[in-house]
């Protein structure tokens, strides 16, 4: 089997979710079975695996419909090969003229509900991710071009088959983490200071009002808050959170979050949708506990280890934080414990067997010799 794997949305010096969601899962891969990436930047080889690596268009050009068939050129006479496959993290890749089999990844549906699109885009792309969000019939065509289809948690496949987006099978490829402590690390003791971290972006659906309202109600807690904030965003939280005011870290390297996770009381999140909650996880593998809004994905990655409140109840996470004060060190190794089995090794021989599952499929069609 040929497996190829799509980095084109890597961002080179600007780590986000789907860079991480794919660098894991190609480093894990290539520990199972070899690969080769497409790439269209040299920089987004950086930390990879030293595979073969073919250069395609940018995802976000106006051609992206088209790429299947740079795939086919570079693949020449093997395109047909009905043992090679081609694994993207995203369900944008184009896949009109393929001759390969294909698996996409639908990580949420976040902007059908919340159409604002993340700033870094360019204009004209955010203007057609605004109008891609307004029906579902360009989800479903997107879908319709692939052999199977990925998706991050159980909870972004409930609504996957609530929405009938595809009839392609549908497995659920998890998200992961590499923060875990290292085996033995013995138990953790409530750390000083009571910080509470949120680690995340500022977009509206993330609700982080509602975190700065329960910073009001926290006299004697921190809140930090571990991305850029916009200035206009950051004056409206210093405001919600009155004389408690935020400490904006405005970006920290990894080893710098592991410092503030190891650091704080508990990771808090009062965002309104999900498709995982990859800071969750995070935060859980350093024995930290979490705060979270109590939505399908924060419930499916925290389980009994986590503790919930209403996204638009500051009282309630103030309340849950103030818990911890009897509790912390219990809550620490059950979230520490839930988050043992999330790594980069399950998640890659789970996609290992949807692509050989793929392939069969392709060998073999419904009705076919085996």
């Amino acid at each position: 089997m040929r497996i190829l794997l799509d980095c084109r949305y890597i961002r080179p010096g600007e780590p986000d979710g789907i860079g991480r969601y794919t660098t894991g899962l190609v480093r894990a891969l290539d520990r199972l079975h070899p690969v080769e990436l497409l790439v269209s930047d040299p920089r987004q080889r950086d930390g990879l695996p030293d595979r073969p690596a073919h250069t395609l268009p940018a995802p976000t050009g106006p051609g992206e419909p088209f790429v299947a068939r740079h795939v086919n050129r570079l693949l020449g006479s093997t395109a047909g090969d009905p043992d090679t496959v081609v694994f993207s993290p995203m369900q944008t890749m184009g896949t009109l003229g393929r001759r390969y089999a294909v698996v996409l990844t639908v990580h949420d549906l976040i902007y059908y509900r919340h159409r604002t699109p993340p700033p870094w885009l360019a204009a004209p792309v955010r203007a057609l991710w605004r109008g891609y969000h307004l029906s579902w019939w360009p989800q479903r065509l997107l879908l319709a071009g692939a052999d199977a289809v990925a998706v991050v948690s159980r909870a972004t496949g409930d609504l996957v088959d609530a929405h009938r987006l595809t009839r392609r099978p549908v497995a659920v490829v998890p998200d992961a983490t590499d923060f875990h402590l290292p085996p033995g690390t013995p138990r953790r003791s409530r750390p000083d200071g009571n910080r509470i971290v949120y680690a995340g972006s500022f977009m509206p659906y993330k609700n982080v009002a509602t975190l700065a309202r329960a910073a009001a109600l926290l006299d004697d807690h921190e809140l930090h808050l571990v991305s850029p904030v916009p200035p206009g965003v950051r004056d409206e939280l210093e405001r919600l959170a009155g004389r408690n005011r935020p400490v904006f870290h405005d970006g920290v390297d990894d080893a710098g979050y592991r410092a503030l996770l190891d650091g704080a009381t508990a990771l808090v999140s009062a965002s309104r949708d999900e498709g995982f909650g990859l800071p969750v996880l995070e935060a859980m593998a350093r024995g930290c506990p979490v705060v979270v809004s109590d939505i399908p994905a924060f419930r499916e990655v925290a389980g009994d280890a986590g503790l919930f409140a209403g996204p638009d109840d500051p009282a309630g996470f103030a309340a849950a934080v103030r818990s911890l004060d009897g509790s912390w060190p219990e809550r620490s190794d059950a979230v520490r414990e839930r988050a043992r089995t999330r790594t980069w090794d399950a998640a890659a021989a789970t996609l290992l067997g949807v692509l050989q599952d793929t392939v069969t499929r392709r060998r073999h069609p419904a009705g076919g010799p085996r």
